[in-house]
């Protein structure tokens, strides 16, 4: 969706691009501006608050923003992925902690509809597991045992609010969908390899392990294998993809885009080297706001505050800039200065090329 903004839904929008990473409440909303025409933040808070979409940790023990729909047939399939995660971090404080009693300790605190933070969730099971501390018991129960979201007003549009977890179960009105029944074939590891692929192919089995948060995805790879197309990329390895999905050839011109922090097109790939180069592959995990010149990294973006509220689109270029390419970058800092100030202002400064 950087190539033409779509004429879709936001929901649509949110499926097709299998989520947004949603760790800073506000980035998916420049996300989905990049990618649809007249899109009005309030439809996206109209979903949030209409629990068509959920904030919830998800592919890489991250936040995401997700379907409703996809949060009940995906979860499942992250559980074991989202609790060593967090093992991974408190491993020692947790080692003499039944992980299965801390879920139904969590479900019983919780079973009063009553959203809480954290901490407040992590306090009330404290005494019974009182070594570990707060933020680990904490971390584990609402990131790793129990399927939960971050409920409005968090992720609203320009507010900013604390984070009050609940069941995805109290919030969506039923249950995640259980995992079938295994024969190796990975059903739901099936439909997230095909779902990845209409968003971000071709790419390696490796692209969907570091998307994804997951294994590789063998079983599911394997059980696919007779329906999608195979490619090989400059280094030799294998690309996966789907039939029909749309290849452009090379030479499309691609439109600069202003993506948010942490942005799956940067950061959903175990070969990065396709959009942004080796020497800037760190701003991709550092939370920058990149912009993207004829399909690549080319700068950096920020919104410097002015004394009116109204702030200015400040662009740090990564390379320099021929004539045209600031001419493009200013314009589309325009719309987005535009865009983030509810037509307040459209200022827009491109620093002095790297």
């Amino acid at each position: 969706m950087l190539l033409d903004r779509a004429d879709v839904p936001p929901l649509d929008a949110v499926a097709h691009l299998c989520g947004l990473q949603a760790q800073e409440p506000q980035e998916p909303f420049t996300g989905i501006w990049s990618r649809l025409r007249g899109f009005q933040p309030g439809s996206l808070d109209d979903l949030l608050t209409g629990r068509h979409v959920v904030r919830t940790h998800l592919m890489r023990r991250t936040v995401h923003l997700v379907t409703a729909e996809d949060v009940l047939a995906w979860r499942a399939r992250h559980n074991a992925m989202l609790r060593q995660r967090v093992l991974g971090v408190y491993r020692r404080e947790l080692a003499g902690v039944d992980l299965d009693e801390l879920a139904a300790a969590g479900r019983a605190v919780l079973a009063d509809g009553e959203p809480r933070s954290m901490a407040q969730l992590a306090r009330a099971v404290a005494d019974r597991w009182p070594e570990p501390g707060t933020r680990p018991l904490g971390e584990m129960l609402v990131a790793g045992v129990l399927p939960m979201v971050q409920l409005p007003p968090r992720g609203v549009w320009r507010t900013k609010a604390g984070v009050r977890n609940a069941l995805v179960s109290s919030w969506l009105g039923r249950e995640i969908d259980p995992l079938p029944a295994d024969d190796g074939s990975d059903p739901v590891g099936q439909e997230l390899v095909r779902r990845y692929l209409a968003a971000y192919g071709p790419a390696a089995t490796a692209d969907v392990r570091a998307w994804s948060g997951l294994a590789g995805l063998p079983g599911a790879v394997a059980a696919l294998r007779g329906e999608l197309v195979t490619f090989r990329d400059e280094r030799g390895r294998e690309l996966l993809d789907l039939p029909d999905a749309p290849r452009p050839d090379p030479e499309t011109p691609a439109p600069v885009r202003f993506l948010p922090a942490f942005d799956n097109a940067v950061l959903g790939y175990d070969d990065r080297t396709r959009i942004i180069d080796d020497a800037d592959r760190g701003l991709s995990v550092a939370g920058a706001r990149v912009v993207l010149v004829d399909g690549r990294v080319s700068a950096t973006w920020d919104v410097e505050a002015g004394t009116s509220g109204a702030g200015t689109v400040v662009v740090t270029p990564l390379r320099a800039f021929s004539r045209t390419e600031r001419d493009e970058v200013g314009e589309e800092g325009e719309e987005l200065a535009g865009f983030l100030s509810d037509g307040e202002s459209r200022r827009v400064r491109v620093a002095s090329s790297a």
